[in-house]
C-alpha cells in the first residue's frame, strides 16, 4: 500500500485541493468573501474596521446560541425554545439584581443555571418519554415566553448594576473599539469547536447524529448524551442572555422573539446537516457572519428590513438544497 492509497478500497486518495472544495464550510466561506467584496463596492462605509466590529456585536447574540442549536441540530434535534429561554434568562438576571434580591454575580449565576435547567428538561422529555425535539421545544417556547411576560410584568428593566453590562465595555484595537462581549463569543466558538473535534465527548455527539442504534452499539450512553448536549446548549443561552444585558443595557420581556429562527438560519447557512451527524461550529460562526454580513450591506445600502429578510430566507433554501443534494450524491 502507497501513501496515496487508501487501506480499504485501494482507491487514491483525495487530495488537499479536493478535500477543501468539498468541505461543508467551503460554500458558506466562498459566500462570506463574495458577499464581502460586493458590499465593499457598494458602500464606502462596509469596508472599515468599525463597521466589522459593529457586525460582530450586532451577531454575538444570536452567535452564541447559534453554537447551542449547532450541537443539538449535530444530534439530529432541533430547538425552538432558544429565543424564549435566553429572554426569560435575561429577565430574571435584570430583575434580580436591579431590585436589589440578589448580588448581580448570583443574580448571573442563577439565571445561568435556570436556562441550563430549561435545556435539561427539553433533554429529559426527548430522551425519557421520549417526545420529538420539535414538539418539545415549541411547547417550551410558549412556556418560556408566558413566564417572561408573567414574570416581567410586561416591563422594561433598567439601571442595572456594573456586572450585568460589564461586557458591553469597550477597548481599542488599532482604531477600532472591540466589545468584551465579542470577545467571549469568539471564544465559546473557538471552545466548542476544539471540543467538537478533538475530543471523544465531541465524536459521540457526531455518532449520535449519523445513527442512535450504531452509536449505542458501540458503547455510546446516548440519552444521557443527548440530555448533556441539551443542557449544556442551554447553559449557552443563559451566556447569550447575559450577552444581550451587556448590549441593550435593559432587560426587555420583548427580546429574543425571533432568534430562534436567526440561530437555525445560521446553522443552516453554515453547512451543518438538519438531518444530524454533518457539520461544525466553524461552519456555524460563518454563517452567523453570513447573515450579520448581509443585513449590515443591506441596511448600508438603504434597502428596506423586509428584503432583508426575503434574501435571508432564500439563503436558508438555498444552504438546505445544497446539502439535500450533497446527501443524494454520498448515497
Amino acid at each position: 500500500m502507497t501513501a496515496t492509497t487508501t487501506p480499504y478500497a485501494g482507491l487514491p486518495a483525495p487530495s488537499t485541493a479536493r478535500r477543501l472544495l468539498t468541505a461543508p464550510t467551503t460554500g458558506p466561506l466562498a459566500a462570506l468573501l463574495i458577499a464581502c467584496v460586493f458590499f465593499s463596492f457598494s458602500t464606502d462605509q462596509f469596508l472599515t474596521g468599525g463597521n466589522f466590529s459593529l457586525i460582530v456585536q450586532q451577531v454575538m447574540v444570536v452567535g452564541t446560541l447559534a453554537i447551542g442549536q449547532t450541537l443539538i441540530i449535530l444530534t439530529a434535534g432541533i430547538d425552538l425554545s432558544c429565543g424564549a429561554v435566553m429572554a426569560f434568562g435575561s429577565i430574571m438576571m435584570a430583575r434580580m439584581a436591579a431590585e436589589g434580591s440578589l448580588p448581580p454575580l448570583l443574580a448571573i449565576g442563577l439565571g445561568l443555571a435556570v436556562c441550563a435547567g430549561f435545556g435539561l428538561l427539553n433533554g429529559v422529555l426527548a430522551e425519557k418519554v421520549p417526545l420529538p425535539p420539535f414538539i418539545v421545544t415549541l411547547g417550551m417556547l410558549n412556556v418560556a415566553f408566558a413566564l417572561t411576560h408573567i414574570y416581567s410584568k410586561e416591563q422594561t428593566v433598567t439601571e442595572l448594576p456594573g456586572p450585568l453590562t460589564a461586557l458591553g465595555g469597550t477597548f481599542p484595537l488599532g482604531h477600532t473599539d472591540i466589545t468584551y462581549g465579542s470577545l467571549v463569543t469568539i471564544a465559546l466558538f473557538l471552545l466548542f469547536a476544539y471540543a467538537l473535534s478533538s475530543t471523544g465527548w465531541g465524536r459521540h455527539v457526531y455518532a449520535l447524529g449519523n445513527s442512535v442504534e450504531a452509536a449505542r452499539l458501540n458503547g455510546v450512553r446516548t440519552s444521557r448524551l443527548a440530555i448533556g448536549v441539551y443542557t449544556v446548549a442551554g447553559l449557552l443561552y443563559g451566556v447569550a442572555a447575559l450577552l444581550l444585558i451587556s448590549r441593550t443595557g435593559v432587560g426587555d420581556p420583548q427580546a429574543g422573539q425571533t432568534d430562534n429562527l436567526d440561530s437555525i438560519t445560521a446553522v443552516v447557512i453554515g453547512g451543518t446537516s438538519l438531518f444530524g451527524g454533518r457539520g461544525s461550529v466553524l461552519g456555524t460562526f460563518i454563517g452567523v457572519l453570513i447573515v450579520g454580513v448581509f443585513r449590515n450591506g443591506l441596511q448600508l445600502m438603504g434597502v428596506a428590513s423586509i428584503y432583508q429578510t426575503l434574501i435571508t430566507g432564500v439563503l436558508v433554501i438555498l444552504a438546505v438544497t445544497v446539502d439535500q443534494i450533497s446527501r443524494k450524491k454520498a448515497r
